[in-house]
């Protein structure tokens, strides 16, 4: 995210179980239905597999596994949205993706410790909007960069 604390910032909102999440928009590539993932042996338990996303093989990561949430079968409502982080794009499994909104910047305050289990290295901020808390994600330690490398490495392998 931008640094500027009364930017607005655009992002794309997402349940895992009963939170609400965010992403910016400019790190989402596209918003796809749950199809085929490959396993792929040896990999850490968060990683779903790989899908063949128009000819790029994609990683898939469970989100839910990621923050040790508990697992849930894939629905109607259940999407992979696929995101840029460093230098690939990633595949993230939600429970739905809900909408894109404008967030301003001053409604944007620093994570507290654990938010819903998640933890606050996982977190860039949390928004208060009205009824609404939106916990923004800080893709770049979601995937920390020896993970990366795991998931880039899994990638050859396919």
């Amino acid at each position: 995210m931008s640094e500027n604390p009364n930017e607005d910032k655009k992002v794309i909102v997402f349940q895992l179980k009963d939170e609400e999440y965010g992403v910016e928009v400019e790190q989402v590539r596209s918003i796809e239905r749950v199809q085929h993932i490959t396993r792929v042996p040896s990999t850490p338990v968060f990683v779903e597999g790989v899908i063949n996303l128009r000819g790029v093989v994609t990683p898939i990561i469970d989100l839910r596994q990621r923050f040790s949430i508990d697992k849930a079968d894939h629905t109607e409502t259940t999407r992979v949205i696929i995101v840029s982080v460093g230098h690939m794009d990633v595949g993230l499994i939600v429970d739905a993706a809900n909408d894109v909104i404008d967030i301003p910047g001053n409604s944007i305050e620093p994570p507290p410790e654990v938010v819903g289990g998640v933890e606050a290295d996982y977190i860039r901020g949390v928004a208060k909007l009205d009824k609404r808390l939106l916990i923004l994600l800080n893709l770049e330690k979601v995937l920390n960069p020896k993970e990366i490398e795991e998931v880039q490495h899994m990638e050859k392998q396919v």
